[in-house]
């Protein structure tokens, strides 16, 4: 990080004292990890139980030093989710609390009036919805479907902003933070007028937002039903992946037996040749629909001041306009020969 990158940073000892024991109090973290879990927290992700408190006044001192202006609501349970979202690597953990501040301030069409009633006719439409079993691994599967978007309703980023509270939801989940997700998306019926929407600019700024701007483990991306486009689609995609996650997208086809090796069919509905039923997004609508205070609650927390000014970020906020339009001239004829 600019200016204390040569600094060797150290935890605070359990009694020395802080600048932040004058701030108000702040609600007192109680760990919701079952036994299996907080081992595996240990073996995965560096979590001692016995340092972690040490750890997160480590970060909060850290964002008071660095970043006094950035906004951020600095509760134990918040900063523990940056924490392991990066292992419990201070400066990384740092870093990604701070993307994840610039990347709300920097797409306002996305992050402006935030909430889940501002979505529902994305919700209603199926575009996105979490099923309702857990996989062996402990994890949540998200299901996105593209086919269920009309883009003459509303714009892409309605879709982005539905995907977006979903994680929000999942992400306050002590078990989703140590296990991560599972993304099921469906391509069928995707067109080439539709997978037009989804450019460059686009596809940098989600694949930002999810790499390096929001403390969640996506440990598999499952994509069935893609049609020859997706070719064209998973080209614009690439360049923006780190190596880590290009490896955990998985192309099924229209092979169901190969999307059953990675998601067990008792966990996925009819619809995928599963045995788990219909696939409902009724209830996971209504669990979003009913978070409706909770969010408007956490994200008064998160106001990044007009004038705050973050260095050293990751994921900026000024895109370079001349490379997207060069990537944007070059699309549509990718796109077409791959269709």
């Amino acid at each position: 990080m600019s200016g204390d990158s040569d600094c060797t940073r150290t935890s605070p000892s359990a009694g020395s004292p802080s600048d932040n024991e004058f701030l108000p109090d702040r609600p007192k973290y109680v760990c919701s990890l079952s036994p299996d879990l907080i081992t595996k927290a240990r073996e995965e992700l560096q979590e001692k139980p016995e340092w972690r408190l040490r750890d997160v006044q480590a970060l909060r001192d850290m964002v008071c030093k660095d970043y006094p202006s950035l906004g951020t609501c600095l509760d134990d349970a918040f900063l523990l989710r940056f924490l392991r979202a990066r292992k419990f690597d201070y400066d990384r953990a740092l870093q990604l609390l701070v993307n994840y501040h610039t990347c709300r301030r920097s797409w306002p069409e996305v992050f402006n009036n935030l909430k889940p009633s501002a979505v529902k006719p994305v919700l209603e439409s199926g575009f996105v919805t979490v099923l309702p079993h857990l996989d062996p691994e402990g994890r949540h599967v998200v299901c996105i479907r593209p086919d269920r978007w009309t883009p003459s309703n509303y714009p892409i980023t309605e879709n982005i902003r539905a995907i977006y509270l979903t994680l929000e939801k999942l992400i306050q989940s002590e078990e989703t933070q140590v296990n991560g997700i599972v993304i099921l998306a469906d391509y069928k019926g995707v067109s080439l007028s539709k997978a037009s929407h989804f450019g460059p600019f686009v596809a940098k700024k989600v694949i930002g937002i999810l790499q390096d701007g929001f403390p969640i483990r996506i440990k598999a991306v499952n994509i069935i039903n893609e049609p020859r486009i997706f070719k064209g689609i998973f080209a614009i995609i690439k360049p923006f992946l780190k190596e880590k996650i290009a490896n955990r997208f998985f192309l099924h086809g229209c092979d169901l037996s190969s999307l059953h090796q990675n998601i067990p069919p008792v966990i996925l509905p009819e619809e995928y040749g599963g045995t788990a039923g219909k696939l409902d997004i009724s209830a996971w609508n209504e669990l979003l629909l009913a978070s409706e205070e909770d969010f408007l609650h956490d994200f008064s927390q998160l106001v990044l001041p007009c004038d705050s000014s973050p260095h050293d970020m990751l994921v900026s906020g000024d895109t370079d306009e001349k490379q997207c339009d060069d990537s944007l001239r070059g699309m549509k004829p990718q796109l077409y020969y791959c269709y």
